[in-house]
C-alpha cells in the first residue's frame, strides 16, 4: 500500500453519526456549563457513558448516561453520578476525564479518573459493579500525570497502566506496572511526542485499549500548538499482546480530526479527544465516543475489521 492511499484510507476509516453531538448541556437534568470526554462500556444490553460534567464554577464530576443502542433516547442520572470528595486533598477541584475496563479477576469495573489535587492533576482509580455505588482506591502516581487506564488482565503477574506523565516538561505517553494496584514501578516510555508532526507537543492515551487477535489497539490523541491555539486529533497504534510495553505499529497520520462545526467551536476550539469505545463483534462495528470541543459528546464508528487492516498497513515501530 501507497503512502498516498494509506493516507486515503486513514481519512475514511470513521464516519460521524448524523445526529451528533449525541449530548450536551441542553440534555442535562442539572444546569451545567459542558459535558465532555466520556468513558464508554458495554452494560446490560445498554451502552453506558461516564460523562465529565462541567459545573458552572469550572470544576467538574462525572455523571452516567445510559441508551439502548449506543446513540439515541440517552437517560443521564438526575444528580451527579460520582462527585469530588470535598474532604479529600486529593480532589479538591473536581474530577475529570474517565476511562472504564472490566476486571475479569476482581469481577468489577475499575474507572481511573483525573483528580485536581492541590499537587496538580493525579491520576485516581475506583472501581464499582453498578455505576452506583464506588470504592475509591485512591491516587495511583504523583501529580502531574494525565490520560490513564488500566490493561483487563495481568501480564507476567502484574497489572498494566498506561498514563501520560510531564516529566521534564514533555509529555509522553507511559507504561507503569503494578503487583497490588497500590504501588507502581518498571516505568517505561511507551509513546513519544514526534517532532515536526500533528503529534509533536503532547500525545495520551484516548479510549481503553482494545484487544485483537493482531495485538492490543491503542487511539490517542495527538496535540499540535499553532499560532491560533492547539489542535487535538486521533492517531492509532498497536501494541504486543502479551508484552503491551512493545509498540509494533503506529500511524503516521491522523485519522480523525475536528472538521464539523461542533468540533471546531467551543470552550476549547479544534477538539477531537476521545476516552471511550464499545465494540459490537456480532456486526463487528467499533462506537468511538469523544468530547467535541470541550463541550458536547459525539460519537464515530468504524468497521473494526477495517481499523485493524489500517494499522496493520502502517510502518513498524523500531525499537
Amino acid at each position: 500500500m501507497t503512502e498516498l492511499t494509506r493516507q486515503q484510507k486513514a481519512h475514511e476509516l470513521f464516519k460521524r453519526y448524523q445526529g451528533n453531538p449525541i449530548l450536551t448541556p441542553q440534555n442535562w437534568p442539572y444546569p451545567t456549563n459542558a459535558v465532555f470526554n466520556p468513558a464508554a462500556v458495554k452494560l446490560n444490553a445498554e451502552t453506558l457513558l461516564l460523562i465529565r460534567v462541567e459545573d458552572m464554577r469550572g470544576f467538574s464530576h462525572l455523571t452516567v448516561a445510559r441508551s439502548s443502542d449506543g446513540f439515541t433516547n440517552w437517560e443521564v442520572d438526575s444528580a451527579p453520578t460520582l462527585e469530588a470528595d470535598q474532604n479529600s486533598r486529593e480532589e479538591k477541584w473536581g474530577l475529570e476525564d474517565p476511562r472504564i475496563i472490566w476486571l475479569e479477576e476482581q469481577k468489577q469495573f475499575a474507572i481511573t479518573y483525573v483528580s485536581f489535587s492541590e499537587g496538580g492533576p493525579v491520576v485516581s482509580l475506583a472501581i464499582t459493579k453498578n455505576f452506583k455505588t464506588f470504592a475509591r482506591l485512591g491516587a495511583l502516581l504523583p501529580p502531574e500525570d494525565k490520560d490513564a487506564c488500566l490493561f483487563p488482565r495481568r501480564f507476567r503477574g502484574r497489572f498494566a497502566l498506561i498514563h501520560r506523565p510531564i516529566v521534564r516538561g514533555e509529555a509522553h505517553m507511559w507504561i507503569s506496572f503494578s503487583p497490588d494496584l497500590k504501588h507502581w514501578g518498571d516505568h517505561r516510555l511507551l509513546i513519544r511526542t514526534r517532532p515536526g508532526y500533528w503529534d509533536c507537543h503532547r500525545v495520551g492515551l484516548a479510549c481503553q485499549p482494545i484487544e485483537t487477535a493482531k495485538g492490543w489497539m491503542l487511539f490517542y490523541h495527538g496535540v499540535r500548538a499553532t499560532a491560533s491555539g492547539a489542535i487535538y486529533r486521533v492517531g492509532l497504534a498497536l501494541l504486543d499482546l502479551n508484552e503491551p510495553w512493545r509498540v509494533l505499529r503506529r500511524s503516521d497520520e491522523w485519522i480523525l480530526g475536528p472538521r464539523a462545526t461542533y468540533e471546531r467551536v467551543g470552550d476549547a476550539d479544534d477538539v477531537v479527544f476521545p476516552s471511550g469505545a464499545v465494540v459490537h463483534k456480532e456486526t463487528d462495528q467499533l462506537n468511538l465516543y469523544y468530547g467535541a470541543a470541550d463541550c458536547a459528546v459525539a460519537v464515530a464508528t468504524a468497521n473494526l475489521s477495517d481499523v485493524l487492516d489500517y494499522i496493520m498497513s502502517c510502518p513498524e515501530v523500531k525499537e
